[in-house]
């Protein structure tokens, strides 16, 4: 595939483990500025972005999940909230938090680091907010855990598209 986009979007994967070698903090930014650069409705740009650095409140934000092997791994996580107070239509809202989370990650690719839409948090999501001692209008969406892939061996599959092409008229 010569399409750089393309070719980013097939060749990333989901990096869960990394090495001891720190992130450096403008590739962070890099990474949350291509997060806003997604698309929202009515350019409203809901998201907004806890980094967290810090091992201990890492090792803290870890205990709520049972994936934290995988945070306390991550030289850096980067909490990913969504604004109620900017929202005007909670699907679509939440479809640019898709969006913008999915940026992030081939962002993350394209930089040469490795990166991982942590999700099941969210049942924790309350205890996160109030960990970092934010305001109630921010609803956790994700936990993006980065760093330095300790490999790149991940192998992923998708469905044919004649599983899931529904009808074509």
């Amino acid at each position: 595939m010569d399409n750089p986009v393309l070719k980013a979007i097939y060749s990333r994967r989901s990096v869960r483990d990394y090495t001891t070698e720190p992130v450096d903090r403008e590739t962070v930014l890099e990474i949350i500025k291509a997060g806003t650069w997604a698309p929202s409705g009515l350019n409203n740009q809901p998201w907004r972005f806890a980094i967290v650095w810090n091992k201990e409140i890492k090792d803290q934000i870890a205990s709520l999940t049972k994936y934290r092997v995988i945070i306390e791994r991550a030289p850096v996580i980067i909490c990913v909230f969504v604004d109620k107070e900017a929202m005007y239509h909670e699907v679509k809202d939440h479809q640019a938090m898709g969006a913008c989370i999915q940026n992030m990650l081939l962002a993350t690719h394209a930089l040469g680091l490795g990166g991982v839409w942590l999700g099941e948090i969210l049942k924790n999501a309350d205890k996160v907010r109030k960990l970092l001692d934010l305001p109630e209008a921010l609803d956790l969406m994700a936990v993006i855990a980065l760093g330095h892939p300790k490999h790149r061996n991940q192998r992923s599959t998708r469905r044919p598209l004649s599983e899931v092409i529904l009808k074509e008229v």
